[in-house]
C-alpha cells in the first residue's frame, strides 16, 4: 500500500473536490441548480482512538467554503440504551461489534431521508449515551446538494449507502496506546473488524494516523472488495 504524506486540512480539500466532481458529472456539470441535486453521504470510519471528527469536521468545512451544505453527524448519538448495550455485560465484544450501535435508527434517520426522493430532513443524534435518555434534537433541513458526514467506529460493516468512503487505521500498538484504559477491552473488537470486515478494501481511500500530527492516505483508490 503506498501512502502519501498529508495534512488533515489538505485531504479535506481534496475528499470535496472529490464530491463536487461526482455531483456534478452525475448531473452535467458544476452548473446545475442545487434544487436538481441529490444528497450525498460520506462515512469516516475509525476507531474512538483515531479521532474521526477531526477529518469530519475539516471536510465540512472545507464544503461550505464550497457552498455545500454540510452537516456532520456523529455515530456515538446513534448508540442503543444502555439496559440493551449492557445486556450481556458492559465489556461484552460481540455486543459491542452487534448491538451497541442502532444502525435501524441511521437507516431510518440519516440514510433514508437522503436517498433519491427523500425529505433531506435529518436526525442529527438519538440518543445521549452519558445522561442515557433520548437527545430530543431537532431535525436538520438538509437542501438538495447537502452532503452527510457520518463519523465513527464500525461503519463499514453495514452496506450503508455512502458515496464516499475514509477508514482511519491505526496499527495495533498506536491503537492500544491511544485507547483509554477504561474502553482498552474494546480492542479485540477492533481487531475482529479489521479481520471479518476488511474496512481497508471497502473503503474509497485509507489513511494511516499512528501519528495524528502527520497522517498519510492512499489518496482516492477506491474499494477494491
Amino acid at each position: 500500500m503506498q501512502l502519501e504524506a498529508i495534512t488533515w486540512q489538505r485531504m479535506a480539500e481534496r475528499l470535496a473536490g472529490h464530491l463536487d466532481e461526482h455531483l456534478g458529472g452525475h448531473l452535467g456539470g458544476h452548473g446545475s441548480p442545487p434544487q436538481e441535486r441529490s444528497w450525498q453521504r460520506v462515512g469516516i470510519d475509525g476507531a474512538p482512538a483515531a479521532d474521526t471528527g477531526v477529518l469530519a469536521g475539516h471536510l465540512a468545512d472545507a464544503l461550505r467554503l464550497r457552498s455545500r451544505p454540510a452537516l456532520v453527524v456523529p455515530a456515538e448519538g446513534f448508540l442503543r440504551p444502555a439496559s440493551l448495550r449492557f445486556e450481556f455485560g458492559r465489556e461484552d465484544v460481540d455486543s459491542y461489534l452487534g448491538g451497541w450501535y442502532d444502525t435501524a435508527a441511521l437507516w431510518r434517520e440519516v440514510f433514508g431521508p437522503t436517498d433519491p426522493g427523500g425529505t433531506g430532513r435529518v436526525l442529527p443524534d438519538l440518543w445521549d449515551p452519558v445522561r442515557d435518555r433520548a437527545t430530543r434534537s431537532p431535525y436538520t433541513e438538509l437542501p438538495p446538494g447537502g452532503v452527510v458526514i457520518v463519523h465513527g467506529p464500525l461503519l463499514l460493516g453495514h452496506w450503508f449507502p455512502f458515496d464516499l468512503s475514509v477508514h482511519i487505521r491505526l496499527s495495533p500498538g498506536a491503537l492500544a496506546r491511544r485507547t483509554e484504559e477504561s474502553a482498552r477491552w474494546t480492542l479485540p473488537a477492533f481487531a475482529r473488524y479489521e479481520a471479518e470486515t476488511d474496512p481497508g478494501a471497502r473503503a474509497d481511500a485509507v489513511v494511516r494516523a499512528d501519528d495524528p500530527r502527520h497522517p498519510a492516505w492512499t489518496g482516492l483508490t477506491g474499494p477494491t472488495g
